[in-house]
């Protein structure tokens, strides 16, 4: 029995959040189909607000704080009225109710909250592969993999876990919000070529990003990083024929300088005023932070996701083929 969803007929969806402690910030909507959309809400001081939106097929709809910091994520269609409730300061307690695939994807949180909680995605990767396996006839697969799955190294294994799905099951609509097409595996020719990126450089002005130079590591986020200094032990060892390019991916700058001030010398450092949806880095697919992408000499992109060790691990090997 294939598992999707049911909905009423309507030409809309409406979802009811209830988040409590998300401070004096708008909380930030963005949902993909084959373009990402953003709008900002602000709550009440109970922290309450309503979405409404157009969904004629499953969509994924994420929640973040003014920061870009994540607080739910869900699928929406039309027809559905959800309910979301819970405290920003604790993202992984926010309940969302009112169908059952978000009900069923509430309960694989629940049951494996340490691994969404671990830094290290590996055990989070290895319980959604499983989850695939036996579900090939569920919806919910496809939600894992587009929205919780992080590790794209190898696009042929990643497209064979997305073809053992059922087509009913995986929806065009919740494929377009996954980075470049992941039906198809080869990794290299499923994700945007960036031949260059227009960002102000930090005590600058706007400047040229050329990407087709050499191998680049883009590291992008939003204040506040509180693990900045784990960044940059993690990036010590980054070889240097790896351009490192670090973007502060929002509109508020105030803390930008005393976030940056004691990086290493030789990091470039620029700024998105648009976020996720600046030109050029809309095409990565962003939907949380903090996100890394790697590109190629030609500026082919060859990962874009949330994991860090997985950008390295694409950059390292770009210079291990390189003549």
């Amino acid at each position: 029995m294939i598992t999707v969803l049911a909905s009423c007929h309507s030409d809309s969806c409406k979802i009811d959040c209830e988040i409590v402690n998300t401070g004096s910030g708008a909380v930030r909507v963005v949902y993909s189909d084959s373009t990402i959309y953003e709008e900002q809400i602000t709550p009440d001081q109970k922290g309450c607000f309503t979405i409404k939106l157009t969904a004629p097929q499953p969509k994924l709809v994420h929640l973040l704080n003014h920061r870009g910091e994540p607080l739910a994520t869900l699928v929406a269609v039309n027809g559905d009225h959800l309910k979301i409730k819970g405290d920003a300061k604790q993202p992984l307690s926010i309940k969302v109710k009112g169908n059952r695939l978000n009900e069923d994807w509430q309960l694989f949180r629940d049951e494996h909250a340490a691994f969404y909680s671990d830094p290290n995605p590996s055990r989070l990767d290895a319980a959604i592969e499983k989850y695939v396996r036996e579900h090939a006839d569920d919806m919910l697969s496809t939600v894992l993999l587009v929205a919780d799955y992080s590790d794209y190294s190898d696009r042929d294994k990643l497209a064979a876990l997305f073809k053992s799905i059922v087509a009913e099951a995986r929806p065009e609509s919740l494929l377009k919000g996954f980075p470049g097409n992941p039906l198809q595996g080869s990794r290299s020719a499923n994700l945007p070529r960036l031949m260059t990126l227009m960002l102000m450089k930090h005590g600058g002005d706007f400047e040229e990003i050329k990407l087709t130079d050499r191998i680049h590591l883009l590291s992008l986020w939003a204040n506040p990083q509180k693990d900045r200094n784990a960044l940059i032990n993690k990036l010590q060892d980054l070889d240097e024929n790896i351009r490192l390019i670090d973007v502060l991916a929002e509109s508020d700058t105030l803390r930008w300088h005393q976030t940056i001030k004691n990086d290493p010398k030789g990091w470039h450092h620029y700024w998105a005023p648009g976020g996720p949806l600046e030109q050029g880095i809309q095409l990565l697919g962003v939907t949380t932070m903090p996100w890394y992408a790697v590109t190629d000499s030609t500026g082919m992109v060859t990962y874009s996701g949330p994991s860090l060790d997985t950008a390295k691990k694409s950059a390292s090997g770009l210079l291990n083929q390189a003549p």
